[in-house]
């Protein structure tokens, strides 16, 4: 069987204390980037991602670029043993991750970028407050349409399709407690409020994505050398006009994760690897289709776990 490798890319929620150090202290490039990464965010992400405090990383303006050049470095180290992907995706902040990975962006735009989508994002949060709440046990109808009905009360609409069973609803404090209220009356297995500075993937985002926009516009983008499978519409995606676009437009929408996965694997994808902090993907993944074992790159030891292609 032919190898068709897609790379997939976290986002917000898989930080944590100590993440990169590692691969700092074992690879003068890996010390380089995380140095340049300083520079061009005007403070020691270093520091923060290496001594924490968690409270500190979990701030959305520092979780967005920790979690983007952690998975930078182990795409660069992947690419040093000629590890390269056939397709690629990303979990909302992880599409960015994918597009340097395809050649749409360089590094240094791509972490302006990430940077000022993390403020704007947390700004946004802080002027529109809002929350999230993960409803497992429903399928997409019955949570698109409890999302419906309890908007009568606020805002409210499904903001993450993360496997057939697991969705995360976004929007005002009172639409997501009325939707999380209707969620339980209808049999949900579990429903749970996250922790969380602001209602991500819902039209809360809006002021946010007037902001990115005005960078996007100014930033070069390029059509990708691999299709990149976008959060928007899960389809796969080369061309750079395109990806811009749907880069915006993925603020207030929905991430299609299960859609996703579904058309990776329907494309002949058939090894996987979750490049990046944590292993978040892999079990979302594995709900979405059992047969399928990715392997997560994270720590600098998990690279021997990565197959290097015969060629």
């Amino acid at each position: 069987m032919e190898l068709k490798i897609g790379f997939l890319y976290p986002g917000q929620g898989s930080q944590y204390v100590g993440m990169m150090q590692d691969w700092y202290e074992t690879f003068p490039r890996a010390a380089e980037i995380l140095d340049q990464a300083d520079e061009i965010l005007g403070f020691s992400l270093k520091e923060v991602c290496f001594q924490g405090p968690e409270e500190k990383l979990k701030q959305t303006f520092i979780t967005q670029p920790a979690i983007f050049v952690h998975s930078y470095i182990v795409t660069e180290f992947l690419a040093e043993r000629h590890l390269h992907p056939n397709g690629v995706a990303g979990h909302s902040l992880g599409e960015y991750s994918a597009l340097v990975a395809a050649g749409v962006l360089d590094f240094a735009d791509a972490l302006r970028l990430v940077k000022l989508r993390g403020e704007a994002m947390q700004e946004a949060g802080e002027t529109h407050p809002g929350t999230m709440a993960a409803i497992i046990g429903l399928d997409a109808e019955q949570v698109q349409q409890l999302c419906e009905k309890a908007s009568e009360k606020g805002i409210v609409q499904p903001a993450n399709f993360n496997s057939p069973e697991q969705i995360v609803i976004s929007g005002s404090v009172e639409g997501v407690h009325a939707a999380m209220e209707l969620a339980r009356e209808q049999g949900a297995k579990r429903v749970v409020e996250l922790v969380v500075s602001g209602a991500f993937h819902s039209p809360l985002m809006e002021p946010a994505r007037e902001k990115l926009k005005a960078a996007l516009d100014s930033t070069p983008f390029r059509d990708a050398r691999i299709p990149v499978y976008t959060n928007v519409n899960a389809k796969p995606e080369t061309r750079g006009a395109a990806l811009k676009e749907l880069l915006e437009l993925q603020l207030i929408r929905p991430v299609r994760w299960a859609e996703i996965v579904t058309e990776m694997l329907r494309d002949g994808l058939n090894t996987f690897y979750e490049v990046g902090p944590g292993k978040v993907l892999t079990g979302l993944v594995r709900r979405i289709a059992r047969e399928v074992r990715p392997t997560p790159i994270d720590k600098v030891a998990e690279l021997e776990k990565a197959v290097t292609p015969q060629t």
